[in-house]
């Protein structure tokens, strides 16, 4: 579709620079989305493997935890979970990838989390509790992670819309109005050529 401007030598000058502007925008979107798509394939493979691990490790402390409750009365476990001295902290950060901020967690656990008496708990819980203090990391990461990738992705659609409409609307619409111009342009110089030699013509006559 063409574009609505004049067919003069002004637009057609200023149509040959913007289809060279499109074209580069083009070309450096197609980068970046290049890019964006590498570094996301990259992502997933490292999150499938961190899932799995948080998985397995969670399917551990949560059977561990099962066979505690299982060999320890209630209100002992209540009792040894209410009084918890383990704190933690989350800082946020952000990190420049093109032009998103990326979030970066970075997790402080301080205290012990054995905060009970070891009369009336068992050596399950024990394992339970430190199962799950070396999960939480790593949880903490595959939420950064994937954090990422959702940005990723949204980025990516963002992207691919914009190199669509370069490489699909604008650039075919300033070329078809450019050949337009010109061809209207080509017309007039016959129109003026056909002119001039009738004048001539008439001039001679006289």
């Amino acid at each position: 579709m063409r574009l609505a401007v004049n067919p003069t030598r002004m637009e057609l000058l200023k149509l040959k620079k913007r289809l060279i502007l499109a074209r580069r925008g083009h070309r450096l979107l197609k980068d970046k989305q290049d890019e964006l798509m590498r570094n996301f394939l990259s992502l997933i493979e490292e999150i499938k493997e961190l899932r799995l691990t948080v998985e397995i490790e969670l399917f551990q402390a949560y059977g561990s935890f099962l066979i505690a409750r299982l060999t320890m009365g209630r209100e002992f476990l209540d009792e040894a979970l209410m009084f918890s001295q383990l704190e933690t902290n989350l800082e946020v950060t952000y990190v420049p990838l093109m032009n998103l901020r990326i979030p970066r967690y970075r997790l402080n656990i301080e205290g012990d989390y054995f905060s009970y008496g070891l009369l009336t708990t068992s050596m399950e819980l024990d394992r339970a509790l430190k199962r799950y203090r070396e999960l939480i990391p790593k949880m903490v990461e595959l939420a950064e992670k994937e954090r990422e990738l959702e940005m990723l992705s949204y980025e990516i659609e963002r992207t691919r819309r914009r190199v669509n409409a370069l490489e699909h609307i604008l650039i075919p619409n300033i070329f078809e109005t450019i050949s337009y111009i010109s061809m209207k342009l080509e017309e007039l110089e016959r129109s003026n050529l056909v002119r001039l030699m009738k004048i001539k013509d008439i001039v001679r006559r006289h």
